[in-house]
């Protein structure tokens, strides 16, 4: 039977990201993202609730991440969960789930008085480009025609 392990999230940095390098070389980069929840509940008032993730990055991933974020930025990532399990010197077992991240897109926030929603970046629009994706008005708008034969290039009458 399949299962599934995918988390999405968009939420804020809570502190500045921690780029390290394992004894082997390979960089990982840990940091954590709040998620906020609001709600109304059904006398009308409004609720809220913050949850806060533990985040790790790996390899080109991390260091994009060491560089780029900041505590406050907006981020979109995804990943999966993965727990870990050690001892303590004292013998006490202890448990940490993170997010390990395959994917994250930064983010631009809003102006204050929209306070949560977020407006993606220009390259997540045109796939990285650096310039505003060109407007639909300013796309060629020659008709097509059918062909004077009333046939298409494969010779099928329409």
């Amino acid at each position: 039977m399949r299962s599934v392990n995918k988390v999405i999230l968009i939420g804020n940095l809570t502190r500045d990201p921690e780029l390290r390098q394992t004894p082997n070389g390979q960089q990982v980069c840990t940091f954590g993202i709040a998620t906020n929840r609001q709600w109304m509940a059904r006398d009308g008032a409004k609720h809220s609730s913050a949850e806060f993730h533990e985040l790790v990055a790996w390899a080109r991933l991390a260091e994009i991440c060491g560089q780029y974020l900041k505590k406050g930025k907006l981020i979109y990532v995804e990943g999966y969960l993965k727990t870990r399990v050690w001892d303590t010197p004292e013998g006490i077992r202890r448990h940490k789930t993170e997010v390990i991240v395959q994917d994250m897109i930064m983010l631009e926030k809003r102006p204050s008085d929209d306070e949560g929603d977020y407006v993606p970046d220009a390259d997540e629009f045109n796939g990285g480009g650096g310039e505003p994706a060109p407007s639909p008005a300013s796309k060629s708008a020659a008709p097509v025609s059918a062909p004077a034969s009333g046939k298409d290039d494969d010779g099928i009458e329409f």
